[in-house]
C-alpha cells in the first residue's frame, strides 16, 4: 500500500471512529425481532412526535431534519437500531427522495454489528489503470473465516458511468470512493440487515448525480470537501 492509499484508509477509519464515538454501542441486528415501534404503539408515536417537533426546532440538526415529519422517521430508525437520534440525522441523507446512509455510517454499522473483526481495505491492481481497485474484508467471529467484498475498480466505475455523473467525486478522491463502495458491497452480501434496507448516499448519487448542492451533515462532509479540493 503506497502513501496515498494509506492516507485515504486512515481518513476513512477516522471518519468511522467519529461516527462510532457518537453512540455507546452500535447494536447487533437480528432479523425477525419483533420490537415496539412508533408505528405499532400509540404512546410511542405520541412521544416521538413531541420529540420530533423539539428536534426540528433546534439549530444542531441538518437542514433535512428541520421538518418534524423527517425527524419522526429518524427517530424510528434510532429506536430500531438503538442509536442516538442525532447520530442517525448526521449520517442519513435524502437522495432522490430516498433516505440513504453515509459511507462512513455503512462501515460503522458493519464494525458495530458484533459479527466481524473491524473492516479492512486492500487495494489491488495497478494505480492509474482500470484494474486499480479496493476490496473490503473482515474475519467472522463465530467461525474464524475471512469474508470479502467484490473488488471495486476504476474499470467498474467507468463501465457503470460513475466517473461521468454530475458532481462525481470519483475523479478527485477515487481511493475513498472505492472504500465506501467496497464497504457497501460487503454489507449487501455478508450482513445486509445492518443497513436496514437503506442504500448508501454515494450509491444513489452515482446513479442520479448531484442534482443539487450536497447538504453538509457533519464534520466528515467538510473533510471530504477539503480532501477533494487538495487533490
Amino acid at each position: 500500500m503506497n502513501e496515498m492509499e494509506q492516507k485515504e484508509v486512515e481518513t476513512v477509519n477516522e471518519e468511522v471512529k467519529q461516527v462510532e464515538q457518537t453512540r455507546e454501542n452500535l447494536p447487533t441486528t437480528q432479523v425477525g425481532n419483533s420490537i415496539p415501534t412508533i408505528w405499532n404503539d400509540g404512546d410511542m408515536l405520541e412521544k416521538a412526535w413531541k420529540s420530533a417537533k423539539f428536534l426540528a426546532s433546534t439549530d444542531i440538526v441538518p437542514q433535512t431534519f428541520k421538518k418534524p415529519e423527517n425527524c419522526l422517521i429518524a427517530l424510528d430508525i434510532a429506536n430500531r437500531t438503538g442509536m442516538q437520534p442525532l447520530t442517525v440525522m448526521q449520517n442519513l441523507y435524502v437522495v432522490q427522495g430516498k433516505p440513504s446512509w453515509s459511507g462512513q455510517m455503512c462501515i460503522a454499522l458493519i464494525n458495530g454489528c458484533g459479527r466481524f473483526t473491524p473492516l479492512e481495505f486492500t487495494f489491488v491492481g495497478e494505480a492509474g489503470t482500470d484494474s486499480y481497485g479496493c476490496v473490503a474484508h473482515a474475519r467472522r467471529l463465530d467461525n474464524g473465516k475471512e469474508y470479502a467484498s467484490d473488488a471495486v475498480t476504476i474499470g467498474m466505475a467507468r463501465k457503470e458511468g460513475w466517473l461521468t455523473k454530475n458532481g462525481s467525486k470519483w475523479t478527485s478522491m477515487p481511493q475513498m470512493m472505492m472504500m465506501y463502495r467496497a464497504g457497501a458491497f460487503f454489507a449487501r452480501v455478508h450482513c445486509p440487515d445492518v443497513l436496514m434496507g437503506l442504500p448508501m448516499a454515494d450509491e444513489m448519487r452515482d446513479v442520479y448525480g448531484y442534482t443539487e448542492k450536497k447538504e453538509r451533515n457533519n464534520l466528515s462532509d467538510i473533510l471530504d470537501e477539503e480532501i477533494s479540493s487538495n487533490q
